[in-house]
């Protein structure tokens, strides 16, 4: 599922920019809650997804 993968991509990207804002970096922590927004918007599409492959 595309979908899929494209979660687990903005997961690995997230992870990398919160390593960044843990050292200090301000603008990574921004751009962690930027991804994590479209973390939970991509999430929300493999749900309904998976309850239309379910019906």
């Amino acid at each position: 599922m595309q979908e899929f993968d494209t979660l687990k991509t903005l997961v690995e990207e997230a992870e990398m920019e919160l390593q960044k804002a843990e050292n200090g970096n301000k603008a990574a922590g921004t751009r962690v809650r930027k991804k994590m927004q479209d973390i939970k918007a991509s999430a929300q599409t493999i749900r309904a997804k998976v309850l239309e492959m379910r019906d």
